[in-house]
C-alpha cells in the first residue's frame, strides 16, 4: 500500500515568528522557497568580491532612480521569499519602509554562483520565472560566464544568453548602463 505523505508549507508569517522566537538562529543562512526552509551556500570570498563588485558597479549609476539591495530577502508570494545577493527594485523614497517590494517592483535578480549554480539555474530560475521577474543574471564564477535571463513564463525563462569574458551586458530596465562581463567575475 502506497503512502501519501503530505508536507507542511510555512507561510512568510510562520517563518518570520521562527525567526522571532529562536527556531532559526539569527545568523542562519536559510530562505523560504514554496513554503519550504531552505539551507543556503556558505558565501565563500571569492562569492564576496563579485556581489561587492556588482553593487560597485550598480550604486553609483542608479542612485535616485533604482534601489540596490544587497544579501536580502525578497518577497514573491506568502510561501515565497528567496534571498537573492543583488536586487534591483523600482526606486521609492520609503526604500520599501512601509511596505514589502511586489514582483512588480523588481527590476533585476543578480545571482553569484559559486558552489550553488545548479540550484541557481535551475531551481531559482524557475521561481523568479514563474513570478515574473523580468531578468536574472547567474554570475557563473567557476565557469567563468554570465547567464542572463528573460521572457519570463510560467515554465522558466524563454531566452537565455551567456555572456563570456570580453564581453558586456546591460539590464533590461537600464539598457544605458553597459556592464562588462568582467566587471563582475573579476
Amino acid at each position: 500500500m502506497a503512502v501519501d505523505l503530505k508536507r507542511y508549507r510555512f507561510t512568510r508569517a510562520d517563518y518570520h515568528q521562527m525567526a522571532q522566537v529562536g527556531i532559526l538562529k539569527p545568523r542562519a543562512r536559510v530562505e523560504l522557497i514554496d513554503g519550504e526552509i531552505v539551507e543556503m551556500s556558505p558565501i565563500g570570498r571569492r562569492h564576496k568580491a563579485s556581489m561587492d563588485r556588482v553593487n560597485d558597479i550598480f550604486a553609483p549609476a542608479l542612485k535616485g532612480v533604482a534601489i540596490v539591495r544587497v544579501q536580502s530577502s525578497i518577497v514573491l508570494d506568502d510561501y515565497v521569499e528567496p534571498e537573492p545577493d543583488v536586487v534591483l527594485l523600482r526606486f521609492r523614497e520609503d526604500f520599501y519602509a512601509d511596505s514589502d517590494e511586489t514582483p512588480d517592483d523588481i527590476l533585476l535578480v543578480v545571482e553569484i554562483a559559486d558552489s550553488s549554480e545548479a540550484y541557481d539555474r535551475q531551481t531559482k530560475a524557475q521561481l523568479y520565472a514563474r513570478h515574473r521577474i523580468p531578468e536574472l543574471w547567474v554570475a557563473s564564477l567557476n565557469r567563468k560566464e554570465v547567464f542572463v535571463y528573460r521572457d519570463p513564463t510560467p515554465d522558466g525563462y524563454a531566452t537565455t544568453r551567456v555572456a563570456r569574458r570580453g564581453e558586456t551586458i546591460s539590464p533590461l530596465a537600464f539598457p544605458n548602463l553597459v556592464v562588462a562581463v568582467d566587471a563582475i567575475l573579476g
